[in-house]
């Protein structure tokens, strides 16, 4: 369902353990940033009702999950700042290809596999906290729903832009290179490190 070739490492929960006030700070920079791609997408594909529909609905769900996390913060005590960011968006983002329509495929694609894997990293995080940290959990489960359904809304557009098997065939590549982008890792502990 979530078209990803590999699954989160124990090397990143260690990162949850040692860092999880910067995770959960990263985690609203990363709903923000999310909201801000829709609002690009938006602005790039404007004559696409189907596809601004569902970038606007993107939009308020994206922002309402960052006052979420950043009320989650507020509870904890954990100020909320700039991070530097990791690697992980930038080397995604640099396979998207120059022209179009091209270009409107991989947009979506990149977005949808960040979301998918933000989908898996929440179930992952909530399995590995729930014991000591129901809240959390519950708060990261809640979410899994809404980021699996982003993730298929932004297949589903790419397929505007090219027929479903040239979408597929390019989904999985760009899977593959997100794999092996996530292999590499980060010492910085992020949600996608």
């Amino acid at each position: 369902m979530l078209h990803l070739q590999s699954e989160s490492t124990t090397l990143w929960l260690n990162q949850v353990d040692q860092h999880l006030d910067e995770i959960l700070i990263d985690h609203a920079h990363c709903e923000r940033k999310a909201a801000s791609t829709a609002m690009n997408l938006m602005n790039s594909y404007t004559e696409n009702r189907d596809l601004c529909r569902e970038m606007t609905r993107i939009v308020e769900e994206e922002l309402e999950h960052f006052e979420m996390v950043l009320c989650i913060l507020d509870q904890r005590g954990i100020k909320f700042r700039r991070l530097a960011s990791g690697p992980y968006g930038r080397k995604l983002n640099s396979l998207v290809r120059n022209s179009e329509p091209e270009r409107g495929v991989d947009r979506l694609l990149v977005a949808s596999l960040i979301e998918a894997r933000s989908c898996e990293r929440f179930n992952r995080l909530s399995e590995h906290v729930r014991e000591r940290d129901s809240a959390l959990a519950d708060f990261y489960a809640s979410l899994f729903e809404s980021e699996a359904r982003h993730h298929t809304t932004y297949v589903r557009l790419a397929e505007h832009f090219a027929p479903r098997d040239t979408v597929r065939t390019r989904l999985d590549q760009l899977s593959c290179e997100e794999s092996m982008i996530l292999a590499e890792g980060s010492e910085l502990p992020r949600m996608h490190s």
